[in-house]
Formats: C-alpha cells, structure tokens, sequence
C-alpha cells in the first residue's frame, strides 16, 4: 500500500498550521489525500480562505480552527471541534533566547504551556476517538533540541526533551493498539520566517548570503543545508503510512546530520 493511499480520506489535526512547518506539514498531507484541519490562535478570513485554497487544490476537505494552544481547554476543543482526528500533528511551538537567570518566568511559562503542555492536552482528547476507530497516528513535531541542547534556549530545548518522553510513554500506552507515536526532530528548516532573517544577518555579520546560511545559521548543520518544510511533510505522511506501522516511540532526524556530532 502506498502512503497515499494509507492516509486518503483520513483526517488530520495539525496545530500551529497557518504558516510555516505546520502548513507545509497540512500540504503534504492533503496532497497525500487526508482530509486536514488547520489551526492557530488567530481567527481571519486569510485563515480560512488558506484551508479554502487547500481544499480546492487537493481535492479533500480541509478546514481552519482557531484555538489558542496556549489554553488546555482550547487544545481539547481543537480536536472535539475537528469532528475527527485519525492523525495529530503536534506542530505548535514559539521560541525565546536569553540567559537562564535573565530568562522571563511569563516566557517560561509560555513555552512550556504551547511547545509541549499542548501536545499532552490534544494527544488526551484524541487518543479516544482513534481507539474507537481502530487506528491512528500521533506525530509530534520535536527539534534537533529534543536531543541535544544549546545555551540560551532552556526552556525550548526543556520542552522539546519533553515532547519526545511524551512520545515515548504514548507509544508505549498505546503498543498493543493499531496507534502509534513518533517524533520528528528537524534542524534548521527553511521557512518564510527563517527567510525573513537572512538580510538582518547578512548585514550584521557583512557576510554574502551564501557565508551567512553557511558559516552562521547552519553553523552546527553539517549538510551545510535547510530542511524544508515539504520533506518534513512527507516525512509525516511516511508516518502515518502502513509502511509505519511498527515504527512507534522512536525520534526521526531531519537535520542534516546535527545530532550525529
């Protein structure tokens, strides 16, 4: 059976999904054939019109939620207001950078509470609705920084270990049931966001933009490139494929060899 056709006519929830890994992730899916649910905390006509476009695209059902999942009660309501969840892609995360003794405590918070008390909250709500229909896949977007760390980042790299023992304890709760739970941990990946920065950083280091993406930004990267949001995608799709199916409780790199250092 080939992955699309494992994941057609399936439904996946992908939280943090209007921009960036997670709509490369949505895109990737829906391409494969799933039925996708986006989600962020904003509520905007761009919102839904960019499930609308993905819709049409595709040719599958595709429709925007907006829950903040920085709240436990909207991460549950995501998954109830989703109608169904055969595939939840933990995709959600921010991110701050500062000394540990000179790190906000409302940052802290904020980071733990969206990078990794969400994905908690949304695999709890899911896990029954898979039990029911005898399948699932639950895939949690880690980082390079859930195996490794680097200074400045503790309540990041805290969350992102987090994700991946949670992932571990889910697969292992769930091993004897046709669900499993992976992590995918991407180094650095070039997404619009990322994009956005290589002209500051250009000019801040007066280095070409080939040294900068080189020589700073993918400083630990040893391919000395960006993963991109589409090979994260079908990475996913893999996932939930039945070539997958006993792949469960494991971490999956995607980062140009970072953690093999």
């Amino acid at each position: 059976m080939s992955t699309s056709t494992a994941v057609a006519n399936k439904t996946a929830v992908i939280t943090g999904s209007n921009s960036g890994i997670g709509l490369g992730v949505a895109r990737e899916l829906a391409k494969a054939g799933a039925n996708v649910v986006l989600n962020s905390f904003t509520d905007r006509e761009e919102d839904h019109a960019l499930a609308a476009e993905i819709a049409k695209e595709f040719g599958v059902k595709a429709t925007y939620v907006a829950a903040d999942m920085s709240k436990a009660e909207d991460c549950r309501r995501l998954i109830t207001d989703a109608g169904a969840c055969d595939i939840l892609i933990n995709n959600a995360g921010i991110q701050h950078v500062a000394p540990i003794d000179e790190f906000p405590t409302a940052k802290w918070d904020a980071i733990i509470a969206i990078n990794l008390s969400s994905a908690f909250h949304t695999t709890a709500a899911a896990l029954p609705g898979m039990r029911a229909a005898g399948w699932g896949r639950i895939i949690n977007i880690a980082s390079a920084h859930g195996l490794t760390a680097s200074p400045y980042k503790s309540a990041y790299v805290a969350a992102k270990h987090g994700i991946v023992g949670m992932t571990k304890t889910v697969a292992l709760e769930t091993a004897e049931e046709p669900i499993t739970a992976n992590a995918i941990c991407p180094g650095y990946v070039l997404t619009p966001l990322v994009e956005a920065q290589i002209p500051d950083t250009m000019k801040e280091y007066d280095m070409s933009r080939e040294d900068v993406i080189k020589n700073v930004m993918l400083k630990r990267q040893p391919s000395k490139e960006f993963a991109t949001v589409e090979q994260l995608g079908g990475t996913a799709v893999f996932l939930a494929s039945d070539a997958a199916a006993q792949i469960t409780g494991t971490t999956i790199s995607v980062d140009g060899g970072w953690t093999a250092l």
